[in-house]
């Protein structure tokens, strides 16, 4: 199937797993199901409280680059305290007793992630054009996440998961394992087994797949996720001088097709 890839890029980002709001505010380590998804409906201006209208999401498959998985930082934060009641927020049960709501905001600097997304052409040409034009500006997991342009690098990829293989430009990393035979090792995750499936392939469970985004009730269900890792081309390598103006030439060959 056709599809789009994006660019998950920006100074912090974060990508709750747990549907409820506790004091502890956690991150996975990649991009969510759940995240994703209600990227796509903020910008198509879903609601909230639209459950149904999240079924047409169901058919969307993604894989997941990790270019450079950043590096996790928690954030102290309080809300309100020294001021009276009807002053102070409330709390996620309601109530408002003027003390500070304390919460520990746990987030991803500096990591990059690149979105193979396939499913119905009807749904992804919606998605894409919302994008493009969004009711409700993208934010990478929380409001306070901004992405880096470009955001969508393509959006009618005949193949999503072999441009993450083989053309889209791959940023720096030093943690990242040396180039050897011309190759570079870069960590997946695919929702499907991925068709060079290894034995060294890891699986993972998580309770992701959002049920509904409804501030009270919201749920989430679980999924399969298998992880690899695939020797990329050398040569998508780019310095932190070139990358930019390479991710800009990449995303302009489509429109010049």
């Amino acid at each position: 199937m056709s599809g789009l890839v994006l660019r998950l890029a920006g100074p912090l980002q974060s990508w709750g797993e747990r549907s409820a709001f506790t004091p502890d505010r956690d991150t996975a380590l990649f991009p969510t199901r759940s995240g994703l998804i209600g990227m796509f409906a903020a910008a198509e201006g879903i609601t909230r409280h639209d459950s149904t209208a999240l079924d047409r999401y169901t058919a969307l498959q993604f894989t997941v680059r990790i270019d450079r998985p950043g590096v996790r930082l928690i954030d102290y934060h309080t809300v309100g305290g020294g001021q009276p009641k009807d002053k102070t927020a409330a709390t996620s049960g309601g109530s408002n007793k003027g003390t500070a709501v304390i919460t520990r905001r746990h987030y991803l600097a500096d990591a990059v992630f690149i979105v193979a997304v396939t499913g119905p052409e009807q749904t992804l040409a919606q998605i894409a054009d919302a994008l493009h034009q969004p009711h409700w500006s993208p934010y990478l997991g929380r409001r306070s996440c901004a992405p880096d342009e470009p955001l969508m690098l393509r959006t009618h990829a005949a193949d999503p998961a072999a441009e993450l293989l083989h053309h889209v430009p791959l940023p720096s990393d030093p943690s990242r394992a040396a180039p050897q035979n011309g190759t570079i090792p870069v960590t997946f995750l695919w929702e499907r087994p991925p068709a060079t499936l290894a034995d060294s392939t890891d699986t993972l469970t998580v309770q992701d797949v959002p049920r509904s985004f409804a501030p009270h009730s919201r749920s989430h269900g679980r999924r399969l996720l298998y992880r690899t890792v695939e020797q990329l081309p050398a040569q998508l390598a780019a310095s932190p001088h070139t990358l930019h103006q390479r991710l800009i030439d990449y995303a302009t060959k489509e429109v010049a097709a």
